[in-house]
This record gives structure tokens, C-alpha cells and sequence, in this order.
């Protein structure tokens, strides 16, 4: 018998190596297919009485990526279609389907034939749980090797078997904390927590694997033998679980405010579950499972976190008629904190990078910058001596804008000034050939009136990063009036090779991110204004999902330098752009009176001292606080989305933002915005435009006229619309 992902051999020694090999992929995943297979392998191997053992092995660079996420979303694109025809029918079929990986690794932990998972590199999620279901597993003692049940991180959690095994295997706080951070373990860590029976070299596993089959494996698990009773935590009602389950809601509640029903269930699923045996238990976490799958948080970040984002890393955007372009050599100009981040990521993907700056001293520094970050990586063991001197050798720190000759894309990082900008880019022209891309990392200013100091503006574009760019995983390209084909491929094949997301907007001041941000923080700064005590804007910006309040977002971006956009934006736009006389009376008397700058100087919002910090007692001075009774914590929550959520409307109505998923997935990687709606875009398609609409009519009444809806919002409303159905592919709809 033949199977299409699995190779299938047994030797005189009675072992089944089983190689799971996808054709077409580099990348084992878990598909309806996969999952026909292995039911059908599992079936072989246990009816077959000369077959003594079975070895699960990869036959990729890694082991597997799991379950394809696009057949979770498909599952709930199904179950909301049938839910309409016949409820109880609908929820029936989605229980079935959504436990089918499940029961087939029990099957394969009951069938009485010993299995052992030789795992390397990459494993995750079912794949992982696949290994927990064999009788042994042995992973690669290689750098590459990294283990972890990571779904909670796309809005669902492990839900085969995953939350079952896990903390019957290891420490059941160390089992939580594993699953509900979804951060991945190596494999000595593996071994120590006796995930793996052992740690060999990659081509040692099969080899070790049969020996430990050979001696004879017990092919029944511990919690199937009879008289098996769980230890330690794991025993829910004993001093050990009284002490781990209070604690272990308190901090879930912390963490996530209770947004995030994947995590919900998670926990539910673990303590229900401890308390049964391990069939009734599986059927617990199938139950949490599938009612996960119906709600919108999972719909919403299954989309947005995984089936677009993996969309947009591919190139969804890129013109598909221009040859790619592999970079050897780039110009960054500037190497203050900005330009020295983007100098050491561009080095880290292997190219070489001039970076200039006004003097050597400052080149330097920008250069240091890398060597800081690379003993940071080496002091963690994520890097070796070896490899932070190879990326210093690839960075050539100069004064000298002629070393930009020979650059194939140069990024202009320099300061966020238009006097600035013209002259670097007029120095840098006079060095580079016609059909160099230049790019300016500017956070505001537009791209088309930069344009006009460079040779072509076909050949100009905005690349937009996101501080600390070593972090921060978007990247915003933005497109001039004039900006051409080849410059925007290049763009986005530059943003692909140093391993970040690409969203392409066009051209107006703030682009897309930069103006919800500035939304975000308007809406804090009129609260202050309002009277809210400064702790309560900040827990309720936490608590409505947002990774920062925005007072302490001011001071990590600079209440500085969010006082210079602010008037270089009255500048600019004179009375185009309405500037709220509460937030500029506020910056000012913050920054040109008390000179308190944000994080950079200790002195913002908050006083810093070190690593620790405290919001500052003078803003009851020039903010008196209210009682925190005058105000409801569930509208001010919904002030801060809301307003998030009409300026990504706006930038669609104006034809800012063309793609829906460019604004659902720079939301979140971009400026944090509450994951668990899965974007901006998706928290007005998942309430409803009707009643998003109403929403934001409430708020308005009362707070002003930023809340009234675009016309674009309210004709959605009327005609019962969704972004995605108007400007997406319709099956994607919510």
C-alpha cells in the first residue's frame, strides 16, 4: 500500500519507519489528507502482528508545522453556513470534525503497537501533540530543534489532546505556561522536562529510536494503567492544586482581561480534565474546542493572524510581472536609533550595508548599536562569537555618501525634518546610478512631496519601520503618486528578505499606522483632559486589549517628538487638519514648559528611573483628576477602539488602505491593536456595521465630532455590508 504523504517501510527487525514527506511542501502540515493517512497507518501498523514498532520521522528540514490553519478557518466558514439551515446539526458536525486529530492519536496511543517520534526542527502545535501521543520521542540535539503548542497565539489552543497529555507528562505549571505563552522549548529543554526520552544528533535518532524499541517500549501510557492516579499539581484537589489554580486564574485574568476565549478554554479544559480519566478528558477538550472555533475572537484571529498575515509574507501584493530582486549591497542614511535598527537587520539577512551618517564618530555609533544587540543574542544563547563578528563585518559605518555608489536600494532614516531629508537625499543622488530604489523611513511626511528631490519619482518609495525595528515585525510601504512598478516589487522583496510583513498604503500624512496611533493617543490625552485619572486611562486601555496605555506609549515614542509632528502638521496642513487645542495645550505645556520628553529623558507622562517607572504626580497639576466613579470603564474602553477603528475606516474611505487584510494585520503587528478583534477592520465587520455605526453616533453625541462615521461606514450599515465582502475576497467575509 502506497500513501501520497507518507512513506511507508518495514525491515527484518519488525520496525515501521514511518516518513512523513508531503510532496510539494517544505513544510509537513497536518491536512484532511495527512490525517486519512496516518488513520489508515495507525490501522497497519496495530493489525499487523509482524510489525513490533513503529518510528515516526520527517523527511523535510524539519518535523512538522502543525495542523493547516486554513482547514480550522475553512471548518468555521462551513459550520457558519450550516448553523443557519439546522443549529443542533451544525454544532454536532463541528464537534465531530473539529476532534478528528484527536481520536486518531488516541487511536495511536491505545493501538497497542509502541510508536516513537524522532522530531528536528521545527515542531509545532498538532505535531506536537502528535509526539505526545507516541510512546516515546526523541528529538535532535541541534540548535534548530524547537518544540511548542503555540495556538493560543491565533486565538484557539491545543485541541488534540494537547491540554490533556502535557500536564500529565511535566510540572502542570510548567504545562500551563507553556501552552498559554505558545513560546517554543529546545531540545535540551525537551529532555529535561522528559518530553524526550533523549537528545541525539540528527542522524542518530532512527538509529537510537529502534534500539529503544528493540528493548521493548511499553506501548501503554502511564494514565491508561490501571490504578494510575495523577501527582503533584495535576491532582486539582490537593494542597498543590489549591496553591497552582487560584494563582494560575488570577494571573489569566491579568494577562488577558478576559478577552480571549482560546485562553479561557484552555485553562477550563486543563482543570476539568485532570479530574477524568483520559477518554472522558479528550472529549472535555473537544467540547472547548469546537465552541472556541464558533466565536468570532478565533474567527477573527484565525483570519487576520495566520491566513492573511501568511498571505501578505508571500507577497500578496507584489506586481507580479517584475523579476525579483536579491540584494547584495544597501545604502542606509542616518544611524541614530532608527537607521542603526534597520542597518542590523539588514546585515542579518546577509547583505552588506553602508551606514552613513554626518561624521564617522556618528557612523560608528549607529554600528555599535548591532555589536549591542548581537551580545544581548549571545548572552541568551540565540548567537554565537562567530556570528556577531560576521554581521559586524557586513556593516561599513562612513561619512562619505560616495560609499553609496555600487548600493543596490537605499533607505533614507534620517531625521523627521523636510530640510533634512532634501539635503541627505540631494548628497546621496549625485553618487547613485538611474535605477538605484530609494526609500525614506518616514513616519509622516509624504512620500510624492519627498519625491520631488529625488531623480525619479518612479523610483521613489516609503518604507516605514516600526521602533525598535530589531522587534517590531511590520513594515508599511507606502506608495507615491508617481512611485512605479519595479519600486514597489523591490520594496517588498527587500521587507520579505529581512524577514518582516509588508502592507502596502498610498501616499497621505500619516500613512495608515502612524494615524490610528495618533487617534489612540488623542483619545488619552482628551481623557486627562476630561478629568479621568491617569491610571484608570491606562488600565482601561489594557483592559480593552491594547499591549500599552497611551500615556506610556507617548513617552516610549517621545511626547518630544509627538509635539513636533503636531506642529509640523499645523505647518503643513494649516487648517486642513483640525488639531485638538486640548492635546496641543497639553504637549506643550509638557514639553516647552516642563521639558518632559518621554522615556528619553526619564521625564514624560511617567518618571523613569532605570527599568522601573511611575506615572508622574505632577499631572494632577496640569490635569486635576476626577473620581474614577464619574466615569464607566466600559465606554472608555470602547473610545479607544472605536477611534482606532474609524480612522482605518477613513483611510479605506480616502483609498489609503485597498486591502483589508493590510489593515487588519498592521493594526495588530504594528501598534498592538486588541488581537483578539483580529484588526481594526474585523472589529467593525464582527460587531456589525449597523451597530459599529450606532456605536460610534453614541460616542459622538457626547465627545465630539472625531466619532462620526464616515460616510463609507454608514452606507455599509444601510446595505449590511463588510469590509471584506466590499473590498476582499467574499468567501473571507465574516
Amino acid at each position: 500500500m502506497s500513501y501520497e504523504n507518507f512513506r511507508f517501510e518495514t525491515g527484518d527487525d519488525g520496525i515501521a519507519l514511518i516518513t512523513w514527506d508531503m510532496p510539494g511542501r517544505s513544510l509537513n502540515v497536518i491536512t484532511e489528507s495527512v490525517m486519512d493517512e496516518l488513520d489508515a497507518i495507525v490501522d497497519r501498523v496495530a493489525g499487523d502482528d509482524a510489525i513490533t514498532g513503529a518510528i515516526i520521522v520527517s523527511g523535510k528540514d524539519a518535523f512538522s508545522g502543525g495542523a493547516d490553519i486554513t482547514m480550522l478557518h475553512a471548518l468555521f466558514s462551513v459550520f457558519q453556513k450550516r448553523i443557519a439551515e439546522d443549529p443542533a446539526r451544525a454544532k454536532a458536525q463541528l464537534f465531530h470534525e473539529a476532534g478528528r486529530m484527536s481520536r486518531i492519536f488516541r487511536k495511536l496511543e491505545t493501538c497497542g503497537t509502541p510508536f516513537v517520534a524522532c522530531v528536528h526542527g521545527t515542531c509545532m502545535g498538532g505535531a506536537t501533540e502528535l509526539a505526545l501521543a507516541a510512546h516515546a520521542c526523541i528529538v535532535a540535539d541541534d540548535k534548530a530543534t524547537r518544540i511548542a503548542l503555540p495556538e493560543v497565539k491565533i486565538g484557539i489552543f491545543p485541541g488534540a489532546g494537547g491540554t490533556q497529555r502535557l500536564p500529565r507528562m511535566i510540572d502542570t505549571q510548567t504545562a500551563l505556561e507553556m501552552m498559554l505563552k505558545g513560546s517554543g522549548i529546545d531540545a535540551a529543554r525537551a529532555k529535561a522536562l522528559k518530553l524526550a526520552v533523549d537528545a541525539v544528533p540528527c542522524d542518530k535518532m532512527i538509529d537510537t529510536a529502534r534500539a529503544m524499541l528493540a528493548s521493548g517500549l511499553d506501548a501503554t501510557k502511564p494514565w491508561d494503567k490501571k490504578g494510575y492516579k495523577p501527582s503533584g499539581a495535576s491532582r486539582v484537589f490537593s494542597p498543590a492544586g489549591f496553591q497552582l489554580w487560584p494563582a494560575a486564574n488570577a494571573i489569566y485574568r491579568k494577562e488577558t482581561y478576559d478577552n480571549y476565549p482560546g485562553a479561557r478554554a484552555l485553562l477550563q479544559s486543563v482543570f476539568e480534565g485532570l479530574q477524568l480519566d483520559m477518554d472522558a478528558a479528550l472529549v472535555v477538550e473537544t467540547r472547548y474546542f469546537a465552541h472556541v472555533l464558533q466565536t468570532n475572537e478565533a474567527a477573527a484571529m484565525l483570519r487576520s493572524i495566520f491566513v492573511s498575515m501568511q498571505a501578505l509574507n508571500k507577497g500578496a501584493r507584489r506586481p507580479a510581472d517584475v523579476p525579483k530582486h536579491k540584494f547584495k549591497k544597501i545604502g542606509i542614511m542616518g544611524a541614530g536609533f532608527m537607521g542603526a535598527g534597520i542597518a542590523y537587520v539588514s546585515a542579518q539577512a546577509g547583505m552588506e550595508v553602508v551606514l552613513i551618517d554626518r561624521d564617522q564618530d556618528a557612523a560608528e555609533k549607529g554600528k555599535a548599536h548591532s555589536a549591542g544587540l548581537m551580545d544581548k543574542a549571545i548572552s541568551r544563547k540565540r548567537a554565537t562569537p562567530e556570528d556577531k563578528e560576521a554581521l559586524l563585518a557586513r556593516i561599513h559605518p562612513s561619512a562619505d555618501y560616495s560609499d553609496l555608489a555600487g548600493c543596490e536600494l537605499i533607505v533614507e532614516a534620517v531625521f523627521e525634518d523636510r530640510a533634512v531629508k532634501k539635503e541627505a537625499t540631494e548628497k546621496a543622488m549625485a553618487h547613485l546610478s538611474d535605477d538605484v530604489v530609494f526609500a525614506s523611513n518616514t513616519s509622516t511626511l509624504p512620500i510624492t512631496s519627498l519625491a520631488a528631490n529625488a531623480k525619479d519619482a518612479e523610483k521613489f518609495i516609503g518604507i516605514h519601520f516600526f521602533s525598535p525595528v530589531d522587534r517590531m515585525m511590520l513594515v508599511e510601504i507606502i506608495l507615491g503618486e508617481e512611485t512605479g512598478d519595479d519600486a514597489l516589487a523591490a520594496a517588498i522583496d527587500y521587507v520579505r528578505a529581512i524577514k518582516k510583513t509588508p502592507i502596502v498604503v498610498n501616499d497621505s500624512r500619516g500613512f495608515y499606522a502612524n494615524r490610528c496611533v495618533m487617534a489612540y493617543l488623542l483619545e488619552g490625552h482628551v481623557m486627562l483632559d476630561e478629568g479621568v485619572p491617569p491610571a484608570m486611562i491606562e488600565n482601561a486601555a489594557r483592559m480593552a486589549g491594547m499591549p500599552v496605555g497611551p500615556l506610556s506609549l507617548t513617552d516610549e515614542i517621545g511626547v518630544d517628538l509627538a509635539w513636533k509632528i503636531l506642529q509640523a502638521t499645523k505647518a503643513d496642513a494649516g487648517t486642513e487638519i483640525l488639531i485638538d487645542p486640548r492635546q496641543e495645550a497639553l504637549l506643550e505645556e509638557m514639553v516647552a514648559k516642563r521639558e518632559r520628553f518621554g522615556r528619553k529623558n526619564s521625564k514624560g507622562f511617567y518618571d523613569y528611573a532605570g527599568r522601573d517607572k511611575a506615572l508622574w504626580p505632577g499631572l494632577a497639576e496640569i490635569a486635576p483628576p476626577k473620581s474614577g466613579d464619574d466615569f464607566d470603564i466600559s465606554e472608555l474602553k470602547a473610545r479607544f477602539l472605536v477611534t482606532q477603528a474609524l480612522e482605518a475606516a477613513r483611510t479605506v474611505a480616502e483609498g489609503v488602505v485597498t486591502d483589508p487584510r493590510e489593515a487588519d494585520v498592521g493594526s495588530i503587528l504594528g501598534f498592538g491593536f486588541a488581537p483578539y478583534t483580529g484588526g481594526t477592520l474585523s472589529y467593525i465587520d464582527f460587531m456589525g456595521a449597523a451597530e459599529f455605526a450606532a456605536l460610534a453616533a453614541r460616542l459622538g453625541e457626547k465627545y465630539g465630532a472625531r466619532f462620526t462615521p464616515p460616510a463609507l461606514v454608514t452606507e455599509m450599515a444601510e446595505k449590511n455590508e463588510t469590509f471584506y465582502g466590499r473590498f476582499g475576497a467574499e468567501h473571507d467575509a465574516a
